[in-house]
């Protein structure tokens, strides 16, 4: 009979270390977890600290009894350095972004997709692969260099070809907005035609269809969510953008009429003239509002891409 009283033997050295790794790794886990869960929120504390110190930086101006909230959005008077009447309004600014914006997704969006399209379905690897070299070299282009593209040579032939007395203006910055939001589009939109699981091209072609009845009857339903993203990132290129819409659109304050009028958009107003404005002036202050009206369209575009992709989940 065994004495009960007797010490159990000690476990096997194998089993004291694969006890030690299995703590390692549940202790490993949950430090990668709660990194995840810093980095998501960091962003969320890091957005809303630009917020506040844009909105902190822009609030004097709003308590003034002289300034008025509606003649800011709805005037086209812009004269932040009059000496007897100074006129803050950014209507024909809002005006120029949005007509460039829409003018380069115009542009964009059908070059983007469909190259995104080619890339994904079409073409062969070592073909894919080049394109691919030559798009990312594209969103490598600084934006300034985009600029001095749209200022001495885009403004030259929309000269030559429209017969535009200044070749500056929405046309340029659209095309160029294009160009530098093009990349942005391909790269998203083929990744998410990439996520699409193979059984579908499989079960698609079982049924006999042909590659652009793929194309559009499969691939592009199964994909528009990953789709709907890259267009609105490259809106959100489009009304971002500061550089090269100041030295392509004119920099006028004029609501435009025709894409060869030149104008003037939101950020390119606050890159001109930020640096100039005196610190605490009112000036100073309108360049922070027109901060905040960036973000608020900005968020604005966000949150209508969010309802259209629930409303498509839904379906």
């Amino acid at each position: 009979m065994t004495d009960p009283q007797r010490t159990p033997p000690a476990p096997p050295i194998f089993a004291v270390r694969a006890a030690k790794r299995a703590a390692w790794a549940v202790g490993g886990e949950k430090i990668l977890e709660a990194l995840v869960y810093l980095c998501g929120f960091s962003a969320i504390v890091f957005v809303l600290g630009i917020f506040i110190f844009v909105f902190k930086e822009a609030l004097p101006v709003l308590t003034r009894e002289n300034f008025s909230l509606a003649e800011f959005l709805g005037s086209s008077d812009w004269y932040p350095t009059s000496e007897s009447n100074k006129r803050y309004g950014v209507f024909a600014m809002i005006a120029g972004t949005v007509a460039v914006t829409v003018l380069a997704m115009v542009i964009a969006v059908p070059f983007g997709l469909g190259a995104a399209i080619y890339l994904s379905e079409f073409c062969g690897q070592k073909t894919r692969e080049t394109l691919k070299i030559v798009i990312e070299f594209l969103a490598a282009v600084p934006s300034v260099v985009w600029g001095f593209i749209g200022l001495t040579v885009m403004s030259r032939l929309i000269v030559q070809f429209t017969g535009a007395q200044v070749g500056v203006n929405v046309l340029n910055g659209g095309l160029i907005l294009a160009l530098m939001s093009v990349p942005i589009i391909v790269s998203i939109s083929e990744d998410a035609l990439k996520a699409v699981p193979d059984s579908y091209r499989e079960a698609a072609i079982a049924l006999g269809v042909t590659r652009w009845q793929l194309v559009w009857r499969v691939l592009l339903p199964a994909a528009k969510q990953g789709l709907l993203a890259a267009v609105l990132l490259g809106v959100g290129r489009g009304v971002g953008e500061t550089m090269a819409v100041l030295m392509a659109t004119g920099h006028a304050v004029h609501i435009p009429h025709s894409v060869l009028d030149s104008v003037r958009t939101l950020t390119a107003n606050i890159a001109a003239e930020l640096g100039e404005a005196p610190a605490g002036s009112d000036h100073y202050r309108v360049l922070f509002l027109t901060g905040v009206l960036l973000f608020t369209l900005t968020f604005g575009v966000n949150l209508i891409a969010d309802t259209i992709v629930r409303g498509i989940r839904r379906k």
